[in-house]
């Protein structure tokens, strides 16, 4: 026995057997709106540069962070590598000079002698030298 063709308009399973126009989750009429994607682009676009200028900030801030973190490394190796007779106090302030025997460090401010100033670092509680500018 062969099934009646029904017209392209009338939605019909022939699994079922039942008329299923209703259950679609679009419409299927001939009179219906067409069903169109949205044109997402421009949305794309725009959260592309939003999540760019976020990496962007974000990456910054890393680097400067590994930019301070290198400073530090770099003046801790200096003044650590340079020449001192005393036991530096935590909390003073100390200066760097460029001596005849490489650098050494002293309490004598530069205003107080003509030695080639370096720096002027203090000692932290983590016993970290940190240049005062």
């Amino acid at each position: 026995m062969s099934e009646e063709k029904k017209p392209d308009a009338v939605v019909y399973d022939a699994e079922s057997g039942t008329y299923n126009a209703a259950l679609l989750p679009y419409a299927s009429g001939v009179g219906a709106p067409k069903i169109t994607t949205p044109d997402i682009t421009s949305w794309k676009q725009n959260n592309i540069n939003k999540v760019n200028h976020e990496m962007k900030s974000q990456f910054d801030q890393l680097k400067a962070q590994y930019d301070s973190m290198l400073k530090k490394y770099e003046d801790n190796q200096l003044v650590y590598g340079a020449k001192f007779s005393f036991e530096p106090i935590v909390g003073e302030t100390y200066h760097l000079y460029e001596g005849k025997e490489g650098p050494f460090l002293s309490v004598i401010s530069p205003q107080e002698c003509r030695w080639d100033h370096l720096g002027t670092y203090r000692l932290s509680s983590e016993k970290l030298w940190e240049e005062i500018k």
